[in-house]
């Protein structure tokens, strides 16, 4: 493997060979069931750092670091970084592998032994970002987790399956905004930032991925309807996703007559579908109800 150096010796980051090397060292072979594809390329883990915007101030939560392809270049341009690991191996080798290749950071790092959605809190000072390559399985309930747990957290940058972030970053009208999309633009502003192949995976994955950017919304959604109640909306509208509104949340709301009356109350047409909505006009149906 060709290492290139910097003005501070041997590039710190894994290539190909070290990520091998790694897994070989720790008996470890990505699996499916874990959703677990270790990012080999520099380059690509150097574009998620640039993309993501992250500062010499940040803290950064990353949620399923594996070996540490990501965690080192978040390392290099963060002030901390926390990593969630939920494997057992992973998460006993990753302070390691920090503490060899980036010395001078080992004691800005910190990692937390847990499944991501049973995180609730963080050591350290409070996260200011979120930077991941989720597993395809799990990525936008960990996602909202996070969001919905850590207010501080102003910039997320997220690697999912292509169709993931498609979904996420939908404007209402598209074929694919759903729940989702919806869920996400309660807490941020969300988009598209990039698509990234698989050959830079190792194992390479059967679809593509994709980057997406939220930015976290300055004022949140104006409703006096609680964030649950508003979600409750956008869950049932989308069960039944090809039914009118007035149909799909008769369930919701005790009867079609009463989500009708909602609706109008709402100004909302009871013959709209839930894939026409904004946030904001979901959030005004659950006010119409309470």
């Amino acid at each position: 493997m060709s290492t290139t150096t910097g003005p501070d010796g041997p590039d710190a980051l894994l290539g190909p060979a070290d990520i091998r090397e790694l897994a070989a060292a720790l008996g470890v072979r990505p699996t499916k069931q874990k959703g677990q594809n270790f990012v080999i390329d520099a380059n690509t883990v150097r574009r998620i750092v640039r993309t993501a915007e992250v500062r010499p101030d940040d803290v950064v939560v990353e949620v399923g670091p594996g070996l540490g392809s990501l965690t080192l270049a978040l390392l290099e341009a963060a002030d901390r970084v926390t990593a969630v690991e939920i494997d057992d191996i992973l998460a006993g080798a990753l302070p390691s592998t920090i503490a060899a290749r980036l010395p001078a950071k080992k004691d800005h790092f910190a990692l937390v032994h847990s499944d991501a959605m049973d995180v609730q809190e963080l050591p350290g000072p409070a996260p200011t970002a979120l930077v991941a390559n989720l597993p395809y399985n799990v990525a936008v309930p960990v996602l909202l987790h996070m969001l919905d747990r850590f207010p501080t957290i102003e910039r997320t940058l997220v690697m999912v399956q292509a169709e993931v972030a498609d979904r996420l970053a939908a404007k209402p009208g598209n074929k694919v905004y759903g729940v989702p999309s919806v869920k996400a633009n309660w807490y941020a502003e969300v988009k598209r930032a990039g698509s990234i192949g698989r050959n830079v995976f190792w194992p390479a994955p059967n679809v593509d991925s994709g980057l997406v950017s939220l930015v976290r919304r300055t004022e949140p959604v104006a409703t006096t309807a609680s964030k649950r109640e508003v979600f409750a909306v956008v869950d049932a509208a989308f069960a039944q996703r090809r039914k009118t509104l007035r149909a799909a949340l008769a369930g919701w709301a005790g009867s079609p007559a009463a989500a009708e009356e909602a609706l109008v109350k709402a100004g909302i047409s009871p013959q709209a579908r839930g894939e026409a909505l904004t946030v904001e006009e979901f959030a005004r149906i659950a006010e119409a109800k309470s």
